[in-house]
């Protein structure tokens, strides 16, 4: 499978597992503290996994400091897509409100891949040397004494 792809497929798992996870700590927490702290404190159980999740299944790297501090930074962008987008599909394309959260969520997964690739990874990671866009083609080339393709 291309590298890409399979770190692209590790991402998603690794947001299909954080949302389970967001979900189960928020109806747990939610069993003993009004709604509002139960969702605050399962938001940051669920970053603080994501971000470990992230750093060693999807990309294989090493976590530091800097990188967990900077991970926010892909909420922060994933919050502003999905409320920009809800707000474009709903007021200026029609879009039912009870759809355009999921379409908006799943145009804000590409920016938060881009996002949470350049900030987990460093030079000298071996998942860094995957490409953010797909490699050319191969051409051919000629074998020694064989005429090349034109």
């Amino acid at each position: 499978m291309n590298p890409q792809l399979l770190q692209i497929a590790r991402f998603a798992l690794v947001g299909g597992v954080n949302t389970a996870t967001f979900y189960g700590c928020y109806l747990a927490l939610h069993a003993w503290l009004p709604y509002y702290p139960a969702y605050v404190l399962a938001f940051g159980v669920s970053m603080v996994g994501s971000f470990f999740l992230n750093t060693y299944f999807t990309y294989r790297t090493r976590p530091t400091w800097r990188k967990f501090l900077l991970f926010p930074l892909t909420n922060l962008t994933n919050f502003v897509v999905t409320s920009v987008g809800v707000f474009v599909l709903v007021e200026w394309c029609g879009v039912g409100e009870r759809i355009a959260p999921l379409l908006a969520a799943a145009a804000a997964i590409p920016v938060t891949y881009v996002l949470s690739r350049r900030i987990l990874l460093t030079e000298g990671d071996p998942a860094a040397d995957v490409p953010d866009t797909p490699a050319e083609p191969v051409r051919p080339t000629s074998a020694p004494g064989r005429p090349g393709p034109g």
